[in-house]
């Protein structure tokens, strides 16, 4: 089945002494870009993260951003620096005392100097860190059912406009053999306005028909054309790693439609040939989005 490279997902939990929450977001890109935004605290455990992504996505920009926040007070107290904090104290008396201010420090003081004494070594766990992966799981797979779930909107689309071109190119087979003997008309009658003597010239003009329907035949373009198209819903059941085969695909029957539009002796076949090549280039936008 087909997976869109666009999708969301978000989940939340509890690890360790911290609430978590992740939140992943992905978008089309060509190769397999990943992006983490994470707090200090998981900065050492980013390449553990990125493999959790790596396991279930091959192509896509994928942006995570992980938040953790303490549960409670006493949780967020054990990450302040008790000693840091009286250093802060003596600091500020000094200050004020040097310049003679009356006022005492106030609570407010203290918080423009907080970076002095939050302790920033504070580290997960390994127990804490499954607990945070797991979230991040779960956030992942809500990603993954979204991009599912856009997957077959498109498969269906694809099918519904393959059915298109299959009804353009049988249009364009059943017609082609009467409109190049009606273009082969058309030339034999301006032929008999210029010669005098056109009788003699019919066993010339009937070898010259056959070479007129050698040149304008495109039932090679339709077999490929039709083979092409049995391979992009062939290419559409790959279990992953779809998009890029199915865009070479495209390339492969745009090739072969413009090259009918260029045998093309009547505005029929010409008309057939460009619908397809709208129909080609609709597809060719929306295969872009396909992992």
């Amino acid at each position: 089945m087909l997976l869109s490279m666009t999708g969301y997902g978000k989940a939340s939990g509890i690890a360790g002494n911290f609430e978590v929450e992740a939140e992943i977001k992905s978008f089309n890109n060509r190769y397999l870009d990943i992006n983490v935004r994470l707090p200090k605290e998981l900065y050492s455990r980013e390449f553990e993260l990125r493999e959790i992504i790596k396991q279930k996505v091959s192509r896509g920009k994928v942006t995570l951003t992980l938040n953790l926040k303490p549960k409670d007070i006493s949780a967020s107290a054990e990450i302040l620096n008790k000693f840091a904090i009286e250093q802060a104290g003596i600091l500020l008396n000094t200050i004020v005392e040097s310049v003679g201010i009356e006022q005492k420090p106030q609570l407010e003081h203290f918080l423009y100097l907080k970076e002095l004494f939050l302790d920033n070594t504070v580290e997960i766990d390994d127990e804490t860190f499954e607990d945070i992966a797991k979230v991040t799981s779960e956030a992942l797979t809500k990603m993954i059912e979204m991009r599912k779930a856009e997957g077959e909107q498109l498969e269906k689309d694809f099918k519904e406009r393959l059915n298109f071109i299959e009804d353009k190119i049988n249009k364009i087979e059943n017609s082609l053999k009467t409109d190049v003997e009606e273009y082969f008309s058309k030339l034999k009658e301006r032929a008999k306005n210029l010669l005098s003597e056109f009788s003699q010239y019919d066993e010339r003009l009937k070898v010259e028909l056959a070479l007129l329907a050698e040149k304008y035949d495109t039932s090679e373009e339709i077999v490929r054309l039709r083979s092409h198209i049995k391979q992009f819903e062939k290419f559409m059941n790959l279990p992953k790693d779809a998009g890029k085969k199915l865009n070479f695909i495209l390339q492969e029957m745009n090739r072969e439609a413009n090259t009918i539009g260029s045998k093309a002796v009547s505005t029929n076949i010409s008309y057939n040939a460009l619908a397809i090549k709208e129909e080609l280039e609709k597809m060719r936008e929306q295969v872009q989005n396909i992992e």
